[in-house]
């Protein structure tokens, strides 16, 4: 069975906090609605850092530091370091 963007899970993204200022404009409570097909509007460098795990995820993977797929990851931009928690909805 081919894979579709209709047979892809979706995942919850929310900004948690802000260390300095987000070039992209993100704050803390920002939520985004992400899949391998869309990036709901998240920073195009986060998007690509966080990609691998969503890859993972959406084909029934488990990340072993996360069984339950919820995920804490940062912004690769280490002087303002954007967090967010990615759940599946």
């Amino acid at each position: 069975m081919a894979v579709t963007p209709e047979t892809f899970k979706e995942f919850q993204a929310e900004i948690v906090s802000v260390k300095g200022t987000c070039g992209a404009g993100h704050k803390p409570g920002d939520h985004f609605k992400l899949s391998c097909w869309n990036a709901g509007g998240l920073c195009g460098f986060f998007y690509h850092d966080l990609f691998p795990y969503l890859s993972v995820l959406q084909f029934g993977g488990t990340i072993p530091w996360a069984p339950e797929g919820h995920l804490t990851l940062e912004c690769p931009d280490r002087h303002n370091l954007v967090t967010l928690v990615l759940q599946p909805l």
